[in-house]
């Protein structure tokens, strides 16, 4: 007997046995379409944390200004006046490795409105090397450059959700809003991103959909501010390409503490080491949902073992005639393994195309990326018939040791 005859003949008696079959084969289906979702889910996490690291910049070091309590906001400012342009210039002169730094001042809009048509969304005070730190693409106009930065000009650039709102689908460069009291032109709209989670690792992430872009020197001079707050939201810190992000950041969050006289005013963000922690925290959901998985494989595997058992005790009167007439023991071996691979083998493509179902539902109806590899269906494929193999095994070797007498006669 050959490998395509003992398969030809695994195949028969497994459809002489259907729903026996079928049983045996959902641990396979469960085991593979788990571990395929799960690593897809995990896959999808990673490269949207990756997308939002892109967005905070791998080589940026963020200095905020956090949210002080009001009842110690008083004692708070009698030591330090928050983030501002000392630090900023502080960072620049004192710290080796940085490139550049830049400012950013939210602006708090009770009224955004274009035309007849209002909106809310997120007003920030930038550089005009925001593009470049924090990879915004333009879809139409230009970004503000260093000359209208200069002159304070009442430029803006606004998000596809700001365009949607104010001036649906008709073009949006060369027309005016008005963010409080100050009428703005828009002079370029950016490029539509995904949209997804929102924070990392605790730290918020906002989407360019609901901006509205402007230049700082803008946001400074022409909008009222709250006194009693930082007067800088943030400062961006843009390091050299041999620069250590965590190292220069520990000298940033150092020099700020005494510049603030340790206040708890503020806190640094260093994108770099959010990334390592991610890809921490998804390692260790793909090993524990891998052994929840693996645990599915192996009760299909059991289960497989089981059924081969069984059915050697049913062939046993057949198993006889056949080493009676002549087959060997491996031809004995070879039809039961070739059994216990069939059952895997189809379990495992109907696990593969359930875990890529799941995977689909999953980002449809939650929201959340998931990224099929090839790697993730091999390898959970594979694992599926080794272990269907596997569990083979013995009852293929106790079928082939049958003794061909004791086998004739048993009923």
């Amino acid at each position: 007997m050959n490998l395509g005859d003992a398969f030809h003949s695994a195949v028969g008696n497994l459809a002489a046995h259907k729903l026996r079959s079928a049983l045996s084969m959902l641990g396979m289906l469960f085991g593979v379409g788990a571990v395929i979702a799960m690593l897809a889910i995990g896959a999808g996490a990673e490269r949207q944390a990756l997308a939002m690291i892109e967005k905070l910049g791998l080589r940026n070091v963020l200095v905020r200004a956090k949210e002080v309590q009001k009842e110690r906001l008083q004692e708070v400012r009698k030591k330090s006046p928050g983030v501002s342009s000392r630090d900023a210039s502080a960072i620049q002169e004192a710290v080796t490795g940085v490139q550049t730094v830049v400012q950013t001042v939210y602006v708090e809009p009770y009224k955004i409105i274009a035309s007849g048509a209002k909106t809310e969304a997120k007003v920030l005070g930038v550089s005009h090397l925001h593009p470049a730190l924090f990879r915004l693409r333009l879809q139409e106009g230009r970004f503000f450059d260093a000359r209208d930065e200069r002159e304070h000009a009442q430029v803006c650039v606004i998000g596809q959700g700001v365009r949607k709102d104010l001036f649906g689908f008709s073009p949006a460069v060369g027309q005016d809003l008005k963010v409080n009291d100050v009428w703005l032109e828009v002079v370029g709209v950016l490029a539509a991103e995904e949209t997804g989670s929102t924070s990392l690792q605790g730290v918020q992430v906002g989407s360019s959909a609901k901006e509205i872009y402007l230049p700082v020197t803008t946001a400074e001079r022409k909008f009222d501010r709250d006194t009693s707050k930082s007067p800088l939201d943030e400062v961006v810190v843009r390091l050299k390409t041999d620069s250590d992000p965590q190292a220069t950041a520990a000298v940033v969050r150092t020099l700020v503490d005494r510049l603030h006289a340790g206040a708890d005013d503020f806190e640094v963000v260093v994108p770099e080491a959010l990334l390592e922690q991610s890809r921490k925290t998804q390692r260790l959901f793909s090993i524990v949902m891998g052994c929840i998985a693996g645990i599915s494989l192996l009760v299909g595997g059991i289960g497989i073992m089981n059924i081969m058992l069984a059915s050697v005790l049913e062939r046993t009167r057949e198993i006889g005639i056949r080493l009676s007439v002549g087959a060997k023991k491996r031809d004995i071996r070879l039809q039961f393994l070739s059994e216990s691979a069939a059952i895997s083998l189809m379990g495992g493509v109907a696990g593969v195309a359930m875990g890529i179902f799941i995977a689909k539902v999953v980002a449809v109806s939650a929201g959340w990326p998931t990224v099929v590899t090839v790697l993730s269906v091999a390898l959970s494929f594979g694992v599926s018939l080794a272990v269907g193999l596997v569990s083979g095994l013995y009852p293929a070797m106790r079928a082939a040791d049958l003794d061909p007498i004791e086998a004739l006669r048993y009923e």
